[in-house]
């Protein structure tokens, strides 16, 4: 039989009904959407899961590295694999579809121009020539680096340091820092085929540092104890100097998609290009902000 709802229970029946809806609306907001660096809502970090693979220059590869650890505390759900193999090999991978982002120092070649390959240049980054440090020598001219890399200047008396074998180190022809040397140093030719050659950048700084006379060439985020980074004509490699124009032997650094990224693909490339990474990080990596030469 149906009773007439008195005030005083009508009452406590709204003020029921307001606080389940009040408790509705936090548990919504617990759960919204986040914003992502670069703008633009991104699934929330439990929604964001995935495996993002990134391969090539290993010049680059201490930057992916770091902002991957760094990602991946972020977002538990999501794993990102970073290997090295060289730029050309990074290239190769993310049109076949074998990694979702290849690495490169250099721009992809007209051999990649049908397969929808996305640039996203992520940091500057300053190569230099490094020398064994038993090598007495502080600074070589583009001609003298020339004529060292391609075989024609064998020993370092010829260019003012001691009688001393001068013994080349290269990466394979597969290396984007390779090609990035013989386009600025070598303005094409071939580097002498008498150079050791090593698979890495970490392979090439063991090499230089532990065999006498010899010279290589590596991003800055390698330079370490055991070799000496030399002046390009007679500028060492600085911020200053590259932004300026005078310290010309650096690259830009890329990270290529298939198409334009998506999901956990996008989110990484965003963090890697966010403000919180370019402003800190990546000059503690010893490269150089995307920006820096728009700026």
């Amino acid at each position: 039989m149906f009773h007439p709802m008195s005030k005083k229970a009508f009452s406590l029946a709204m003020v029921a009904t307001l606080s389940l809806g009040v408790l509705a609306g936090c548990g919504s907001a617990g759960t919204q959407k986040e914003t992502q660096p670069g703008g633009g809502a991104a699934p929330a970090n439990d929604q964001l899961s995935g495996t993002v693979t990134a391969s090539g220059s290993t010049a680059l590869q201490p930057l992916v590295q770091q902002a991957a650890k760094e990602f991946m505390e972020k977002h538990p759900n999501v794993q990102i694999q970073v290997s090295g193999g060289g730029s050309g090999t990074g290239l190769k991978n993310v049109a076949e579809g074998t990694s979702d982002i290849g690495n490169s120092d250099v721009k992809a070649g007209d051999e990649f121009k049908d397969k929808n390959l996305k640039e996203h240049i992520v940091a500057i980054a300053p190569f230099a020539l490094i020398v064994n440090k038993d090598v007495n020598v502080d600074n070589l001219t583009k001609q003298q680096a020339a004529d060292i890399l391609t075989g024609k200047i064998t020993n370092w008396k010829e260019v003012g340091g001691k009688d001393q074998k001068i013994v080349v180190v290269t990466r394979p022809d597969s290396s984007g820092s390779r090609k990035l040397v013989k386009q600025i140093v070598l303005d094409g030719k071939d580097i002498t085929k008498d150079a050791v050659v090593q698979e890495s950048s970490g392979a090439m700084v063991t090499a230089v540092s532990t065999t006498a006379g010899a010279i290589g060439y590596v991003d800055t985020a390698y330079v370490k104890d055991g070799v000496k980074a030399l002046k390009f004509d007679g500028v060492e490699y600085s911020k200053e100097n590259i932004k300026n124009g005078k310290y010309k032997l650096y690259g830009e650094e890329r990270m290529y998609t298939k198409g334009e990224p998506k999901g956990a693909v996008k989110a990484f490339l965003d963090y890697i290009l966010s403000d919180e990474f370019q402003n800190k990080r990546v000059e503690e990596l010893k490269f150089l902000p995307a920006s820096l030469l728009k700026q």
